[in-house]
């Protein structure tokens, strides 16, 4: 009798240590496979976003590759996103519905605003926030999303210049075209880097390479291009060209007039503080306004390390330090050409 009670006391444990809700052993199995789920299905819509966003259709076997799945497991993985209303399959063709690009947007907006987020406040390399950001899509709510968005000051976009959808989803349009579509002569600033394949995303970054960044075409040929970003001669294979994506070189005519990048100020120069970028966004933003550097400010650049970065400014009788990357966002008005001393 002891025995057998004792028997049915393991069982008991066993059955306990394998159902017992969110704890047992099966639970937390299924939760996983729940997550891996939506995982594949958040990442399936996001890729027919990406798709319809640059005016092309995904098709069974973009998706298929994107998501790494052989033919069978696809076609359990639409049905279910079919049932679901999330899209409509037709023989190789994928639309998304309302519910569908609903959910895509939103899974677009986490993963651009954590890419925001590392690179601004983290100071991730660029190369190695695309991953991150993958895994952490699929884990932020609406609530943190908005927390966050609001924490980095609403950022426009994200640190591979893709726009960031606000809240309601929306996105607004970057018009940009590909580097290998521009024509000997033309001057141009980087708007927006593809994050994928990655090893063109490195190659590019190697090549220091990012939005922001202005070029001149040189030459164009069949295999290359050729261009010029003010220091340096570089070659680009077509594939890497186009992966960049350019618009027209903004004029610095719009700014006010005499203004400089601060990054620029000649040693020793007074100047008054114009403004800071508006894109120029979140915490990096907010620590270049606690250090004083606010329109009508005076600024002085004072000392240069013997790299040239950091440099050291004093900013309202305090002596300052900023990277060459922080400072170039500071638009600065030397005193000498507004009539000052």
């Amino acid at each position: 009798m002891t025995g057998l009670l004792v028997l049915l006391l393991s069982i008991g444990g066993i059955l306990i240590l394998l159902f017992v809700p969110r704890l047992g052993v099966v639970p937390r199995w299924r939760a996983r496979q729940a997550r891996r789920d939506r995982a594949l299905v958040e990442d399936g819509l996001k890729h027919l976003l990406l798709y319809a966003l640059r005016g092309q259709s995904a098709t069974h076997e973009s998706l298929a590759g994107r998501l790494r799945l052989p033919a069978k497991k696809l076609v359990r993985l639409l049905a279910r996103m079919e049932a679901g209303g999330m899209i409509h399959s037709t023989k190789g063709h994928i639309e998304l519905q309302p519910e569908g690009e609903r959910r895509a947007r939103e899974v677009v907006r986490a993963h651009r605003l954590w890419e925001r987020y590392m690179a601004d406040e983290l100071r991730t390399p660029l190369e190695k926030i695309h991953s991150e950001a993958e895994r952490a899509e699929h884990q932020l709510s609406r609530e943190r999303l908005d927390a966050l968005e609001a924490h980095l000051g609403h950022p426009l976009r994200d640190p591979h210049g893709d726009p960031i959808p606000i809240a309601n989803g929306s996105i607004a349009d970057v018009p940009a075209r590909q580097l290998t579509d521009c024509l000997p002569g033309e001057k141009v600033e980087i708007v927006h880097v593809e994050d994928e394949p990655e090893f063109l995303l490195d190659q590019i970054l190697e090549l220091g390479l990012k939005p922001g960044l202005r070029l001149q075409v040189l030459e164009t040929s069949p295999v290359a291009i050729l261009a010029w970003d003010g220091e340096r001669r570089l070659r680009l294979t077509r594939p890497q060209a186009a992966n960049i994506h350019v618009c027209a070189a903004p004029d610095l005519a719009v700014r006010p007039p005499g203004a400089i990048p601060l990054d620029q100020l000649p040693e020793r120069q007074p100047a008054e503080v114009v403004e800071i970028d508006p894109e120029f966004r979140g915490l990096a933003r907010r620590r270049l306004l606690d250090l004083g550097l606010t329109p009508s400010a005076t600024v002085v650049a004072e000392l240069t390390t013997p790299f040239g970065d950091p440099r050291a400014y004093r900013v309202r009788g305090t002596l300052v330090a900023l990277r060459r990357h922080q400072a170039r966002h500071v638009w600065v008005r030397p005193k000498e050409t507004v009539g000052e001393p």
